[in-house]
């Protein structure tokens, strides 16, 4: 059977509510404590929207990194968020993401889905977003339980897994 490189699935138990976790996704501020040095999130409308103000489906973002000149600008769109438990967008110029947050035996467990991995570039995006989303659900997972962000933010130290 051939490996199947346009999508991959991560999992991750988090100690926390859902309403915190959908909100570190869906929020500037929520997003910048564990993932991004800046997030930028435009309503369908057209003013931007309020840090604390959860993105809705048609929404836009302009999202910066730590630890990559000028923040290696990642624009993008949001394709869905419930209000709950459920938001999507794309990445990576031809990719989606979904993110979901379901409860398991009692435990909230958080599922990042990306998909859409174009075939001419399939190891790259799906090795490095692999690898990246993985260091980073770990980021916000050591946030929303302990308040420690894992993140390299000395511009001068680069080549690193935590940037």
């Amino acid at each position: 059977m051939k490996p199947d490189w346009s999508s991959f699935t991560l999992r991750i138990p988090v100690n926390s509510s859902i309403e915190s976790i959908y909100n570190a996704w869906s929020t500037s501020a929520g997003i910048e404590k564990w993932f991004l040095a800046s997030a930028e999130f435009t309503a369908a409308g057209g003013g931007p929207r309020d840090p604390h103000d959860n993105v809705q489906a048609g929404d836009t973002y302009l999202w910066k990194w730590f630890g990559w000149p000028g923040g290696s600008p990642e624009p993008g769109k949001i394709l869905e968020a419930n209000g709950r438990d459920r938001i999507g967008f794309t990445f990576a110029k031809t990719c989606t993401v979904t993110i979901s947050v379901l409860n398991e035996d009692g435990q909230n467990i958080v599922v990042l889905k990306q998909a859409n991995i174009p075939p001419d570039e399939n190891l790259g995006i799906y090795f490095g977003c692999s690898s990246g989303w993985i260091f980073y659900m770990t980021n916000l997972k050591s946030i929303l339980e302990g308040g420690i962000d894992l993140r390299n933010k000395d511009e001068k130290i680069v080549s690193v897994i935590n940037a």
